[in-house]
């Protein structure tokens, strides 16, 4: 059975940084496509980021240049590096997998296997 768990969510001022991880079991982890989403209240949830096989990333404009993704295969693990936090940021953010094409990659209806979610509040 597949299982996400992310953490590493919290409260940070403005400005500040946060390192959330996505633990992964039940599947071939370096075989997969991982992203992440958010939802803040009252809002749909949104995408974030991707890492696609080979390393290729991609990003929401809102949180290019802040944020970054990135895997560590062997603790069958992905992150998202979080600098610059604004209070916008603030959401429940959730990692998923994905099998879709390249350029569904911000395309919510391709991932799967959704994690619980993580809580990000930034205050000003």
């Amino acid at each position: 059975q597949v299982q996400l768990v992310e953490s590493g969510g919290g409260l940070v001022q403005a400005g500040g940084s946060l390192r959330l991880s996505c633990a992964a079991s039940g599947l071939a982890f370096s075989r997969y496509k991982m992203g992440w989403f958010r939802q803040a209240p009252g809002k749909e949830r949104e995408f974030v980021a991707t890492l696609r096989l080979g390393g290729v990333t991609y990003y929401a404009d809102s949180v290019k240049g802040r944020f970054t993704v990135s895997r560590d295969n062997a603790k069958n693990t992905v992150y998202l590096q979080m600098n610059s936090l604004k209070p916008e940021d603030t959401a429940v953010y959730y990692c998923a997998v994905t099998q879709g094409i390249t350029s569904a990659y911000a395309d919510m209806a391709t991932y799967y296997h959704w994690g619980q979610g993580t809580q990000v509040t930034v205050t000003s």
